[in-house]
């Protein structure tokens, strides 16, 4: 075993996978807002804090997960991610049940996601975006489901083009990919049934 194998996960793996996956079930239901939680791990770099927790709390046995060529590389996230969680690593994005990207600029287009099928959408991808060093991107306003009318966001760790490709996700409603980011301030969801616009537009 390597070092990289060694690194710790969480310190209470049932108590702090639960607070991990309370606070996504938070964001998916509120979307577009940050909601802060403590990671509680450090994996192998390029895989960030929180970003990890994420993978921690999410993946199991059953559960593909497709990493970027930046967490490909020296393998020692893909050692991590294993380890922790039994998840097998797919190399090809549409095979994942979790796509992870390190940067926005590493995430796949949500079209080389699955999005699951009619009779079963639930089976579709979610796609985790490493935003911890993130700039804003856009006045944006996102509308739907969990938002009280609607809530203006800066749109941080959105890949260049996703709008586009949000709309198109949209449509394709009950299947689409569901998209986490992993934030400065926390995580924010956005559930398919989320919608962006840019704020000019409006």
């Amino acid at each position: 075993m390597t070092e990289a194998l060694h690194t710790p996960g969480f310190s209470a793996p049932v108590r702090d996978a639960q607070r991990v996956f309370r606070a996504v079930l938070e964001a998916m239901s509120r979307p577009a807002r940050p909601h802060p939680v403590d990671p509680g791990v450090a994996p192998p770099a390029p895989l960030g804090p929180l970003a990890g927790a994420i993978v921690l709390a999410l993946a199991d046995a059953q559960t593909p997960v497709w990493l970027d060529p930046a967490l490909t590389r020296d393998e020692a996230a893909a050692r991590w991610i294993r380890f922790h969680t039994g998840a097998p690593i797919v190399a090809d994005a549409w095979d994942a049940a979790f796509a992870i990207a390190s940067c926005p600029s590493a995430a796949p287009r949500l079209d080389e996601l699955s999005a699951g099928t009619d009779e079963e959408p639930h089976l579709s991808a979610t796609l985790v975006i490493d935003a911890s060093d993130a700039r804003p991107t856009g006045d944006l306003v996102a509308t739907g489901p969990g938002v009280d009318g609607s809530l203006a966001w800066d749109g941080a760790g959105l890949p260049a083009g996703f709008l586009p490709q949000w709309r198109e996700n949209g449509q394709r409603f009950p299947r689409g990919v569901d998209v986490l980011l992993a934030g400065r301030d926390g995580i924010v969801g956005l559930p398919r049934t989320t919608r962006l616009e840019n704020a000019e537009a409006r």
